[in-house]
């Protein structure tokens, strides 16, 4: 699976002193948190313009934006069955490369979007790129982190999420304004413009991924410190390892619907939450813009900190078994009080809810994430990240299409948030009915 990277500029890569212990892998996690980030404002442009493209496109409803955005989760769904293969075969330098080039490209479609179908067309093939982002993510983690390590590496770069989200309220109305100034666009067609501009910020990160990425092993910056402390749980093969082996273990199962239950909440929040407070409190687009912020600068609280959480346990000697689900189960209690959001005429105290429900997801999500490289060979671990992946952006999929039905039949989200605060627990029930000890997976 490895794949030999070429020899890069000597101000680049530069030999460690052997009495100095490098921290490259840390850099590595930086890059993948700035990817998050990047995904995340692609597809989150559309959730914040929402309300204004209704009145751009006539006919564009709840249910017609529900169609869209489970347009995107399908492609997700889709792009997962080949992401989590791709990745364990072409390794994460190369299988990472290709797939920003692509969704970067895919998230300036929007821009020239036409009608409801056409928008629907480049959500779809934005999903199918930035279906590649977590399966890569998560390997590049087990190929750079020893598993103590991995649950706070993995909050790190899934913090991005978090970034990413904060930072379209501030990026989008800031490049609406630019572009509205420019004769190619002008105030009509800015919002086309904001599409372009982020869609971009991808083929960036890409060039910087191309000069600094390769495994440790064959990383010039890496001291022998260092690449002892990545190497120091017990050396495993780094064979490519098949769907047929890993479908039919039932840890691959336990995780895939663990990612089923509960990937469709962070997904509601996501595509939903900016036009729910836009249309339940009366916002303009610019009044919309602190409460996401607020909500989303919460959650990234709880995604280090739920990484931090099992990270710790770890590390005073508690299984893996007891440190993520301890960790998990603290995340799921967090998230049952976002039932009474729908209920509170408070602008504050929903962003409140919301926000904690948000930060408990992203908690959790730290720890679901780490469970494949708990259980897994790092050769079968983009596979099964994949296969998990895939499972979430199936129930999103659900999600969204009920999402839209439910808005426009009932004109209510209390059925919506009552799903949201009961998902986790009942996966973590699953989860540990089927995997009680989250045991090592031998495969022949």
């Amino acid at each position: 699976m490895a794949i030999q990277g070429t020899s890069s500029p000597s101000f680049f890569h530069t030999s460690p002193s052997a009495n100095r212990v490098s921290h490259q892998r840390w850099v590595i996690c930086g890059l993948l948190f700035l990817a998050t980030v990047i995904a995340y404002i692609d597809r989150g442009v559309i959730a914040y313009l929402e309300k204004s493209l209704e009145t751009i496109f006539p006919g564009l409803n709840s249910v017609k934006y529900g169609y869209i955005t489970a347009a995107f989760q399908a492609a997700y769904a889709i792009g997962m069955v080949v992401a989590g293969g791709l990745t364990d075969k072409l390794g994460t330098r190369k299988a990472f490369a290709i797939a920003i080039g692509l969704w970067s490209i895919a998230a300036m479609l929007p821009g020239a979007a036409i009608s409801v179908v056409t928008f629907g067309i480049a959500m779809f093939l934005l999903g199918l790129g930035e279906a590649a982002n977590f399966p890569a993510c998560i390997k590049t983690v087990a190929e750079w982190f020893p598993k103590r390590e991995r649950a706070l590496a993995t909050g790190i770069f899934n913090s991005g999420a978090n970034f990413g989200n904060i930072a379209v309220p501030l990026v989008v109305p800031a490049l609406i304004t630019l572009f509205s100034g420019w004769s190619l666009f002008g105030p009509k067609n800015a919002w086309r413009g904001a599409f372009v501009a982020t869609g971009a910020a991808g083929l960036i990160w890409l060039v910087a991924w191309l000069v600094w990425y390769r495994r440790p092993d064959q990383h010039h910056s890496v001291s022998k410190a260092e690449l002892d402390l990545i190497l120091s749980d017990p050396l495993e093969s780094a064979e490519s390892i098949p769907w047929s082996h890993v479908l039919p273990r039932k840890e691959t199962w336990a995780f895939a619907i663990g990612k089923f239950l509960t990937d469709p909440i962070w997904w509601f929040y996501l595509f939903w939450l900016p036009g729910y407070l836009q249309s339940t409190f009366s916002l303009s687009l610019s009044s919309n813009r602190l409460p996401l912020v607020v909500v989303y600068a919460i959650s990234t609280v709880g995604s280090i900190g739920g990484g931090w959480i099992s990270s710790r346990m770890l590390s005073a000697g508690k299984s893996a078994n007891v440190s993520r689900k301890t960790a998990m189960l603290i995340c799921a209690l967090c998230v049952v009080p976002v039932f009474a959001a729908p209920f509170i005429h408070n602008l504050w105290a929903v962003v409140a809810l919301v926000g904690l429900a948000a930060a408990a997801h992203q908690g959790w999500s730290a720890n679901i994430f780490t469970l494949p490289s708990d259980m897994f060979p790092k050769a079968a671990v983009g596979s099964v990240i994949g296969i998990g992946g895939m499972s979430g952006a199936a129930g999103g999929v659900l999600m969204q299409l009920a999402t839209g039905y439910i808005v426009k039949l009932t004109n209510s989200y209390v059925p919506l948030f009552v799903v949201a605060c009961s998902a986790y627990l009942l996966a973590l029930i699953i989860i540990h009915c089927i995997t009680p000890k989250l045991a090592p997976v031998r495969i022949d």
